[in-house]
Parts: structure tokens; C-alpha cells; sequence
């Protein structure tokens, strides 16, 4: 059992998908849905490093800017990495979740942020997520990359809460059963 919290706190279409197939998102950064932030601010503010996947850390370089401030942020990679954003705290780290989450433990982290697709599905499949917070966005993309796959086994969750929101987004928060 890890001695460090991990959240996943991601937007996805109502079929599931958090990207088309080629990555593009452009179907959850325009419209209404858009426009506010849905608690992503307090949740970042609780987390005090990100573990990302290396091909969600590439699309987040060309939105150009760096969202991350300070926060260290650690991306699960085999290469090293080619570009690094201005003023940014990124690491490269390869490995199981669990290895990985002892590392950041003793390294004095104690709430990490997990995301992208497969990042999140080795942590799930590895029982190394606590909390997933899902914004369920009011679209149909038809295909695309999924936030969850294959796991191996059930995974058991307990409802925290559910929030619906004016644009028609419904976000809600998991705990993950152990």
C-alpha cells in the first residue's frame, strides 16, 4: 500500500473518450463547457505533483505556455525528453506506479495528480489510484482515445459526489474501494 494520495481529475465526452484518436481535444477546450473551471483550481491547489504521461505531457507543450507553475512535474517515459517548457520543474521517470510513488513518497510528496489515458490505466490496473473526479462533458465524439481500458479485474469505487453544472457537464468524484 502506497503512503501517498493519488487523484485523477480528467473531462471526457459522454462516451468516454478523453482525446480523438490523433490527440486532439479541441471538442473540450472550445464551447460552453469551456468557460469555467469546474473546481480544477482547488484541486490543483491540493496536489503537490503531477505524474503525466509522456504523449499528454506533448500535447500540453503546444498549447503553448506552461500551466504547471512550480509544481514538480514528472513524466513516465522509456526517451528522454526533447523539449522542456520555460521555467518549468519536469523529470523524466520510467517504472511500475507503485516504484514510482515510493520514489515521489520519499522525495516528501504526498498528494500526486495522475493523468493521461494509459498513465491512468497502469496506475488503475496497478491499484495505485485513490480518488477519480470525472467531468463528463455533454458530447458525442463517436471514437477516440478512452479514459479507462482493460484493468484485469473489477475495480470497485464509492460515489463522493456528484455536481451538475449549467453547460450540461456532470462531474463526479469516486473513491476507489480497497
Amino acid at each position: 500500500m502506497h503512503m501517498i494520495k493519488t487523484s485523477v481529475f480528467c473531462g471526457v465526452s459522454l462516451d468516454g473518450f478523453i482525446a480523438r484518436e490523433n490527440g486532439d481535444i479541441d471538442w473540450l477546450t472550445s464551447g460552453e463547457s469551456a468557460k469555467e473551471d469546474y473546481g480544477y483550481n482547488d484541486f490543483i491547489a491540493a496536489v503537490d505533483a503531477l505524474v503525466i504521461g509522456r504523449n499528454t505531457y506533448e500535447t500540453v507543450l503546444g498549447f503553448g505556455g506552461w500551466f504547471y507553475g512550480e509544481m514538480p512535474v514528472y513524466v513516465l517515459s522509456s526517451r528522454e525528453l526533447e523539449k522542456l517548457p520555460e521555467g518549468g520543474k519536469v523529470e523524466r521517470m520510467s517504472g511500475e506506479p507503485k516504484a514510482i510513488l515510493e520514489e515521489l513518497a520519499s522525495r516528501g510528496h504526498t498528494h500526486v495528480y495522475v493523468d493521461g489515458g494509459v498513465t491512468v490505466q497502469r496506475f488503475l490496473r496497478d491499484d495505485a489510484i485513490d480518488r477519480i473526479i470525472v467531468s463528463r462533458l455533454p458530447i458525442l465524439i463517436g471514437t477516440g482515445i478512452p479514459l479507462f481500458g482493460e484493468t484485469g479485474r473489477d475495480i470497485r469505487l464509492k460515489l463522493v459526489s456528484v455536481k451538475e453544472f449549467p453547460s450540461g457537464m456532470v462531474q463526479t468524484e469516486y473513491a476507489v474501494k480497497r
